[in-house]
């Protein structure tokens, strides 16, 4: 497989804190052929001469309308069956988040907790949560006081 025949995207996976667990916003394809698809991360193509922080970005705002503030980057995975490869950067929702279906592309945006995410997500796109929980993790011990 040649590099240059890959598909490049760039999302999000932002989290908060749900009851007890964490939240992860995903989306979910619009279309009747997609009623029983799995649902995903916030992502899109990159455009030509573009970051794939900045893509992650705009895709999630077109997508779900949120902003994106802080990001990560998270890491990449590819897809088994396409020639598809996903970037992903994770970051903290803004707290007054309120995901929406922001473009034709998805029927549903909203924050799931990670545990359902797992069974939901497409599944080359499931280590990306495992990725996530490490993150969060390496992040707790250094609370502001």
């Amino acid at each position: 497989m040649h590099a240059n025949h890959v598909k490049k995207t760039a999302g999000t996976l932002l989290y908060r804190p749900g009851q007890g667990t964490l939240e992860v916003l995903l989306v979910h394809p619009s279309g009747n052929y997609n009623r029983h698809a799995p649902w995903s991360i916030p992502k899109g193509l990159i455009d030509p001469g573009e970051e794939a922080e900045a893509a992650a970005r705009r895709e999630t705002w077109e997508e779900t309308g949120v902003v994106a503030s802080e990001l990560t980057p998270l890491g990449s995975v590819q897809y088994t069956k396409s020639r598809k490869s996903v970037e992903a950067f994770a970051g903290p929702a803004p707290i007054d988040s309120a995901p929406h279906p922001a473009s034709w592309e998805v029927d549903q945006a909203e924050f799931v907790p990670i545990e359902k995410a797992h069974k939901l997500l497409h599944p080359d796109q499931a280590p990306l949560l495992d990725l996530l929980v490490e993150l969060v993790a390496s992040r707790e011990p250094s609370k502001p006081s």
